[in-house]
């Protein structure tokens, strides 16, 4: 599928009914190391044609049957027996993360990597213990009937996903595709395609999904999304991304009125309680926002800090933060390593320039950084501090290492100023008092709400946000229920043509 070119560059193809294929028209484009700004592979670059032949490839699958009518246990056993090789042929992703999406190697070998197998062994156990079939309560009205209601497979699914968890979050969207018997369609970001073509190519190595059922598009041009969002063969959509872009996803399916999961962009904020062990509040905040360069919708990018202990806590916060070592995200010594690519790295320092404007301190940061050469897209861990409530670095994402700090010293205020933002994807409290954090906790108009941690997502718990931050869930039975359909079927008991008064309504 991978073949080397050079020993720098290598090219991609795509991954449609089977076969590893080039663009229909044969175009390709350059993918970029964002630590180096080098070009390291070439791949398809797709037009709405190569979504067509997917989306029929997928389309022809599902209706064949072979995937959707196994029964579940067997469908899980085979994604188990997909694992294994998964596990088997794993070790090189955490390179093709680090250099192809900036994920700084030592995150991508303890997280990404392992995560992503873990999620697709759990999708295929939980599907097992999916309510496939529940039987509805006695019914004699207006004469007895059997009734239950069934899951089924929803059809072709197509998933949009980012580019700052590309391997994750292409499992996110297969694995409970496949779960519950769907044919899916994949288009990754044109920035990172390489791991998800990794994947693809590891789980078509195992031979044991039908023909079709598994496919992979990429391109460089929107139209190749647009089509997946927009053909009426494909059932549901799964889209993650901004919320910008969200909305423009919405309005795109609703012509076809398939099913649509979003899961979109973020302000996370946390709340620092008076009574916060300083040793974990502290580089759990820096964890919160700094992990990935601050490229996850869920970071705690918005710091409520109460009065009482804000200063001590703001300058060991800025301490922290400035020593953190940015570099190559190849390399074990770096912590942070570099954003996408240049327009991301310029949107960033414009908006830490237009905080500094409407008020705020750069406490430390807010430039390139230092030592970090003349190529790569490297910005040093930023903290604002005494940023006003109402200034676009308090409400709106930045999508990059830049913490917006607030104090605080009255819990309803705070937790209204929380709640005072179009997003609602997570939130988090730092507190000794559990019973009053879980009070705050059900306050926060969130998806997710950690206690004295950040970032931890189980494969078993539900994922996704209130408000403009997104619709629906994954993970776990509820996102599950996602790939699903619901039919109620009625069982005539051999009533009588007598007893069937309703139909005299007409005939009698």
């Amino acid at each position: 599928m991978a073949t080397t070119v050079s020993p720098e560059v290598a090219t991609y193809q795509q991954y449609i009914d089977g076969e590893w294929v080039g663009a229909a028209d044969g175009a390709t484009y350059e993918v970029l190391n964002p630590s180096t700004e080098e070009v390291m592979a070439t791949a398809p670059a797709g037009s709405r044609a190569d979504s067509r032949r997917a989306v029929a490839a997928a389309r022809r699958a599902f209706d064949a049957g072979e995937w959707r009518l196994k029964p579940q246990l067997q469908r899980s056993q085979i994604m188990f027996e997909i694992v294994k090789h998964l596990e088997d042929v794993s070790d090189g992703w955490a390179l093709v993360e680090a250099q192809n999406a900036g994920a700084v190697i030592r995150k991508a070998s303890v997280i990404d990597v392992p995560y992503a197998v873990e999620w697709f062994r759990s999708m295929a156990e939980q599907a097992l213990h999916l309510q496939w079939y529940e039987p509805l309560p006695w019914i004699d009205m207006p004469y007895v009937s059997w009734n239950f209601v069934s899951r089924e497979p929803v059809g072709v699914c197509a998933g949009i996903v980012p580019w700052n968890y590309p391997l994750v979050f292409a499992m996110w969207k297969i694995a409970p595709a496949l779960a519950t018997g769907n044919s899916v369609v994949l288009k990754p970001a044109p920035q990172t395609p390489l791991s998800a073509l990794e994947l693809v190519r590891a789980i078509d190595e195992t031979g044991l999904l039908p023909k079709g059922v598994l496919n992979v598009v990429t391109g460089d041009s929107i139209e190749v999304g647009a089509e997946l969002v927009e053909s009426p063969d494909v059932d549901k959509l799964a889209f993650t991304g901004s919320t910008a872009t969200g909305r423009k996803v919405l309005a795109a399916a609703a012509p076809t009125i398939k099913k649509v999961t979003l899961e979109l962009g973020g302000k996370s904020a946390s709340i620092v309680c008076p009574d916060a062990d300083l040793d974990i509040a502290v580089d759990g905040t820096l964890v919160g926002v700094f992990l990935h360069q601050g490229q996850m919708c869920e970071s705690g990018t918005r710091l409520f800090v109460h009065d009482d202990i804000y200063d001590r806590f703001v300058d060991r916060l800025v301490d922290t933060a400035a020593a953190l070592t940015v570099g190559d995200a190849a390399s074990f010594d770096s912590q942070v390593g570099p954003v996408i690519d240049g327009r991301q790295y310029r949107m960033i320092l414009d908006a830490v320039s237009r905080a500094r404007d409407e008020g705020a301190v750069v406490a430390t940061g807010g430039v390139r950084a230092p030592g970090a050469g003349e190529r790569g897209h490297f910005i040093q861990p930023t903290v604002l501090v005494d940023v006003p409530p109402g200034s676009h670095a308090a409400t709106e994402e930045i999508f990059g290492p830049v913490l917006s700090v607030q104090r605080w010293n009255d819990l309803s205020e705070v937790v209204e100023r929380a709640n005072r933002s179009i997003y609602g994807l997570a939130g988090g409290v730092w507190s000794r008092d559990t019973r009053g954090a879980i009070e705050i906790a059900r306050q926060l108009r969130t998806g997710t709400v950690w206690i004295n941690d950040w970032h931890l997502l189980n494969p078993q718990a539900p994922f996704g946000g209130f408000k403009q931050s997104g619709i629906g869930r994954e993970h776990g039975v509820y996102g599950l229920r996602e790939y699903t359909e619901v039919k109620h079927v009625y069982v005539d008991q051999n009533v009588p043509r007598r007893d069937r008064y309703l139909w005299d309504v007409l005939l009698g």
